[in-house]
């Protein structure tokens, strides 16, 4: 894609290749999970060698995701905290969902849907991993009270449905306002967009 001098950079490519391995490996992690998870589903192991394979490559998987996940959370979380702006948008989300935004209440980087859904996912990644360890058998599982492991499985699942569903959220959401996935796949937005969606953003980063 020809980049337009006139837009704007909203992520480096290092952001974005950071971005991109942690929804790769959450695909990979959503589908050998639920192959583990039900055995309806087990047909989808042989995505990843069959039963064995899904089983030593998820938890790996897991860690690679923690570990990127945690930088992209380094870098962005100072931009993701939340002000009275945030709640009141978040107050007013329906008129967003309506197609009336152009009243909402003028936006830094991300707005306050976005904001609470970078937290929410934090929390999610955090006690996944956590419960991911002590399922893990050949590593922690064997140190744990049978109890301890039952509870953590119970944990992992509800963490990865609620992730599930944030996810499917935030794709629809980026697909929904037009102009938003060309960001993440070039990094680029038109100055339209960021003075619709992103006033204070857009002010920001061209002094206007």
């Amino acid at each position: 894609m020809k980049r337009d001098p006139n837009d704007l950079q909203r992520y480096t490519a290092s952001e974005r290749a950071n971005h991109w391995v942690v929804g790769i490996c959450f695909i990979l992690l959503a589908l050998s999970g639920l192959s583990l998870f039900h055995p309806a589903l087990f047909p989808l192991s042989s995505l990843f060698g069959g039963g064995t394979w899904t089983r030593i490559l998820h938890p790996w998987i897991g860690v690679v995701m923690m570990l990127f996940f945690l930088v992209m959370f380094l870098r962005f979380a100072g931009k993701n905290l939340m002000g009275g702006k945030d709640w009141e948008w978040v107050s007013r989300v329906g008129e967003m969902v309506d197609g009336n935004d152009h009243g909402m209440p003028e936006m830094g980087k991300y707005n306050g849907g976005q904001k609470l859904l970078f937290w929410l996912l934090g929390l999610c990644m955090v006690l996944l991993f956590l419960s991911g360890l002590a399922l893990w058998r050949e590593y922690f599982a064997g140190a744990l009270a049978v109890d301890t492991v039952r509870l953590a499985a119970v944990a992992h699942a509800a963490m990865a449905t609620i992730m599930i569903i944030a996810i499917v959220i935030h794709v629809y959401a980026a697909i929904w306002v037009k102009g938003t996935i060309r960001a993440m796949l070039y990094g680029t937005v038109t100055r339209a967009w960021a003075k619709q969606h992103h006033r204070a953003w857009y002010r920001e980063v061209t002094g206007k």
